[in-house]
């Protein structure tokens, strides 16, 4: 699927959003891996991976952390751009109707 097929995955446009919100910020911080995250509010997070020897997350696991420093009751949607391996159970466990999308290097959207 090419970028400009992607818009069509995402029933939501909120998520057209946050896959925008996750592909700038994978390229301009040259990281492995970058995700956004929708609250129940509609409020957004972005993060990156974190890779060192104490600690080691990738961008879902990140920015969920982020959010909940936030305070978050819900997730409405998460985008993940780069990378192919995410831990997203996370997501799911902590709000089962969440969406999750991921991008990959080519720019193909898939549901994660």
């Amino acid at each position: 699927m090419s970028n400009s097929d992607s818009a069509n995955l995402f029933e939501n446009p909120e998520d057209q959003k946050l896959a925008t919100l996750a592909t700038s910020t994978l390229a301009r911080s040259g990281a492995k891996q970058a995700a956004a995250l929708r609250d129940s509010t509609g409020r957004t997070y972005v993060a990156i991976n974190v890779a060192s020897p104490e600690l080691t997350l990738d961008a879902v696991e990140a920015v969920f952390v982020v959010a909940l420093a936030s305070q978050i009751s819900g997730i409405e949607g998460v985008v993940y751009a780069g990378l192919p391996d995410a831990k997203v159970a996370v997501i799911k466990e902590h709000s089962a109707q969440a969406t999750l999308f991921h991008i990959d290097a080519s720019g193909s959207v898939t549901r994660a």
